[in-house]
């Protein structure tokens, strides 16, 4: 009988150092001060010390995924911009404790490695990093026969940021009389898309290549469109100005992410005509004919960071975040509440 081997039983070994050898000038790009192995040891290395500007440095992580939308990778083809996905849902998150993002691991699954498609999603990732500003240091790429359906892989990634004791996010200080301010998303970002591919492939009937009512665009372009990542903007503004609070606008919308950063007997009182708000989410509001409150649950609705500053100083953070390229929005202000912290967005909840 002849022998079995790893590759019959559907694992390349080959197809897995094809794929290391494409993705690391990828990761070579995203190399920072401090990495002193990456790539290709059994684990990688950071030093801190080489940093140089931090007395009292904490480490802050956070480990996410994209969610559903990798369906619609599927569906597309297009691999590279779930990568900037899975960066962006962590960094952006540990952002909101003040945290200078420094490296980067994922882990991607597939029941049989495409090389090609592989390397497409770890691109993305390293696009991802070098917007963020960290290095893409590793990962683990695992084929798994019979696991998953042909042609379908899962990501996961997580972040590990720096950031000084003493200027940890949120402050303390949130009180009554503070300004929210906004952050424009590109879109769905990486959240309701479960809902969001009920509506436009079920409800509207649409397929990939399709239009999306009101002059929104194409569906593949459109539901594809990579979440933003803040990390650079926003870090300017946390060190040249007062920021109290950051809030990064995932699932559970602004108005269950917005009171993650609030102190207890305060709320958030929001205006949602303060933002343009994207056709996009109209376009689903009409589909879905859900109520007002159960999409502003579901997706952003248009605001994808959300920053919390006092009353003197929200000028300055609106000047320095609008030279570093960002549109800025006020959406309202934190007033005082009773009991635990809640988000309220007028005409919607409240």
């Amino acid at each position: 009988m002849a022998a079995i081997t790893y590759k019959d039983a559907g694992v390349d070994i080959e197809r897995g150092d094809a794929l290391v050898d494409r993705i690391t000038g990828f990761a070579k790009r995203t190399h920072r001060p401090g990495v002193l192995a990456g790539i290709g040891g059994f684990g990688a290395l950071f030093s801190l010390k080489e940093l140089g500007r931090f007395e009292d440095p904490v480490l802050v992580t956070g480990c996410d995924g994209v969610g559903t939308k990798l369906k619609l990778a599927f569906m597309a083809n297009a691999h590279k911009t779930v990568g900037i996905d899975l960066v962006a849902m962590s960094v952006n998150d540990i952002l909101c404790q003040g945290a200078d993002p420094l490296f980067f691991l994922d882990y991607f699954a597939t029941g049989k490695l495409d090389v090609e498609q592989a390397a497409a999603v770890v691109e993305g990732i390293a696009e991802g990093c070098m917007q963020a500003g960290c290095a893409l240091v590793g990962g683990e790429t695992a084929e798994l026969p019979g696991f998953y359906a042909s042609g379908e892989y899962d990501l996961a990634g997580f972040a590990v940021g720096v950031v000084e004791k003493k200027a940890i996010l949120p402050r303390p200080d949130v009180v009554p009389g503070d300004i929210v301010l906004g952050l424009p998303s590109s879109g769905l970002h990486s959240n309701g898309y479960s809902l969001a591919r009920k509506l436009v492939f079920d409800v509207l009937g649409l397929s990939i290549d399709g239009d999306l009512p009101q002059n929104v665009g194409k569906v593949k372009d459109v539901l594809m469109t990579p979440t933003r990542i803040y990390v650079k903007p926003v870090l300017e503004a946390v060190k040249r100005s007062s920021v109290k609070a950051i809030a990064h606008i995932t699932g559970g919308g602004l108005i269950e992410n917005v009171p993650r950063v609030l102190p207890p007997n305060t709320k958030a009182v929001l205006s949602p005509v303060a933002w343009p708000m994207p056709k996009l989410f109209s376009v689903l509001q009409a589909a879905s004919g859900a109520a007002p409150a159960e999409m502003f649950r579901t997706f952003n609705m248009g605001i994808g960071l959300v920053l919390v500053v006092a009353e003197a100083h929200a000028a300055e953070v609106e000047r320095v975040l609008k030279a570093e390229g960002e549109t800025v929005y006020r959406l309202g202000q934190v007033e005082a509440g009773i009991g635990e912290p809640v988000c309220i967005l007028s005409g919607v909840n409240g």
